[in-house]
């Protein structure tokens, strides 16, 4: 199967960076290369870092792109943004990108099972070498724990009866598949609740999904890095394609443009805040009903853009 990904808000991130040409700029989420390739056709006298946790990616951007010499890729998480540029010998990058979403490789590749359209192994994991996947979430997690995940990462109404179905189920035996795991979210989904909306399994995949990969524990910590190892003027753009991921950004880049924490109440400030970005984007710029007739899969996804002080 060709790692393909067709790059969401392809042009506006593009422009979002602000690319000078002897710029040194990290794409955190190479994927199918879309953006990466790009960017470094912007600054071909300066480098593009590409990162990704999942192997594939990497070996299939080397052999897609290998005539691009001004890429490095790494094998690795982008929560280590820090440790991976100290190893690179690079003090400050000129712009930064992180594309949240999965990529298209990865959700219409049943083997990795995370479609709910395919039946295949409960799997999900973005860095095939980790230990856990959604077969150990949803055979192992208490009731409560997977009504919390469901509820909170899926934000799926029908959390509680989903979970306690997955848990009747499997003391008959472990649920091993996507299509069991459907079959049972089908049947704890009231039929009017599935009349309307999406698929009765999107949310919880999803859910499962974060869960599996940690998605959401990273995103903080890794802004954090990229903007301390940003240079004066520096962008970073941030695609998310829920609402939880969107909030995150949104309340870490409302933060580091404070210029003081203190409560107001206080005369005299003593926190040494300093404000670090200024938000580019007070709203956050969404996809254009072109790019929605060409991916649907990018409905849901907004970019966030922020400039290093």
């Amino acid at each position: 199967m060709e790692f393909s990904h067709k790059p969401v808000l392809f042009d506006e991130c593009i422009e979002g960076l602000k690319i000078k040409e002897d710029g040194i700029y990290v794409d955190c989420t190479l994927g199918g290369g879309g953006h990466t390739s790009a960017i470094a056709a912007k600054c071909p006298k300066g480098k593009v870092i590409a990162i990704d946790q999942d192997i594939e990616a990497i070996n299939n951007f080397k052999t897609k792109y290998h005539d691009l010499d001004n890429v490095v890729t790494v094998y690795d998480n982008f929560k280590n943004i820090g440790n991976i540029l100290k190893r690179l010998n690079v003090e400050k990058i000129d712009g930064a990108l992180i594309d949240l979403g999965v990529s298209s490789y990865q959700l219409d590749n049943p083997e990795r099972g995370f479609s709910y359209m395919n039946d295949a192994p409960l799997d999900m994991r973005m860095d095939s070498g980790q230990k856990v996947t959604a077969r150990h979430i949803v055979n192992g997690y208490t009731e409560e724990e997977l009504k919390r995940i469901i509820s909170e990462y899926g934000e799926e109404n029908w959390a509680a009866r989903i979970a306690k179905f997955i848990v009747e189920e499997r003391k008959e035996a472990f649920i091993e598949t996507t299509g069991q795991l459907v079959s049972i979210i089908k049947k704890a989904v009231p039929k009017g609740a599935r009349k309307d909306g999406p698929h009765p399994a999107k949310r919880t995949f999803q859910a499962i999904r974060i869960e599996v990969n940690r998605e959401l524990e990273i995103i903080e910590e890794t802004i954090q890095s990229l903007v301390d190892n940003m240079g004066k003027k520096g962008r970073l753009c941030i695609i998310t394609f829920h609402s939880l991921e969107d909030r995150i950004v949104k309340n870490k880049f409302k933060y580091l443009e404070k210029d003081c924490i203190c409560p107001e109440s206080q005369p005299v400030c003593t926190c040494d805040k300093k404000k670090e970005i200024k938000i580019i984007t007070r709203k956050p710029i969404i996809p254009t009903e072109e790019e929605l007739e060409y991916n649907p899969r990018s409905r849901s996804a907004k970019l966030r853009i922020a400039e290093k002080r």
